[in-house]
């Protein structure tokens, strides 16, 4: 990764964040150290604690930036869509598994509670939003009956976070559901459609 030799002051933050989350793409998590991300933004090493405290520091605020987007797009499509929630579950189910397989290291990373702290607030706070932007779908979905909404969102999130990564490790291929035709995952989240009927 070629150097960021020049910054306008004032910018070193934005900087070695663009920098880490560049490492983050191409190499994962273990190529976001703090030194490395010093060097590739041409300051010392000692340099990044102002902003970053340490690693961990670091890769809770790349954590944090992601939720955010997968929130903001979750809501961008959600804002599209009218109040059927057979369709606006499907989104939310679709944009955290499109996000997933195209950044697979950041995805692997939101995960990873031993590299980033899950107890930030505001960490906390997005992910709170995504869930409970499901839970509310599922208890629109079908007025008057008995269960548990959370049950049934963590059924499909966990559904969707273990295809994803077993996707991701090279143990599932990306086929077809060999009766609709339709890629896996959306065969899964389809799967889902039965609470509907």
């Amino acid at each position: 990764m070629t150097q960021l030799k020049s910054f306008h002051h004032g910018d070193l933050k934005r900087v070695l964040f663009d920098v880490a989350l560049a490492r983050l793409d191409e190499h994962g998590a273990s190529g976001v150290t703090i030194r490395a991300v010093a060097k590739d933004a041409g300051v010392s090493h000692g340099a990044p604690v102002n902003h970053y405290k340490d690693r961990r520091a670091l890769l809770t605020a790349l954590a944090k930036a992601q939720f955010d987007a997968l929130l903001t797009g979750i809501d961008t499509r959600l804002a599209e869509l009218d109040d059927d929630p057979g369709p606006r579950i499907e989104i939310i189910a679709s944009a955290m598994m499109d996000f997933g397989f195209r950044y697979p290291h950041r995805y692997r990373l939101l995960w990873s509670a031993d590299l980033i702290d899950h107890s930030d607030a505001e960490i906390l706070s997005v992910m709170d939003s995504i869930y409970d932007r499901l839970c509310a779908e599922f208890s629109k979905a079908v007025p008057g009956r008995d269960f548990d909404k959370d049950t049934y969102a963590v059924a499909l999130w966990s559904m969707l976070h273990g295809y994803v990564d077993m996707r991701l490790s090279g143990m599932f291929e990306p086929l077809n559901d060999s009766i609709s035709g339709a890629p896996r995952g959306k065969a899964i989240i389809d799967l889902f459609k039965i609470f509907f009927e």
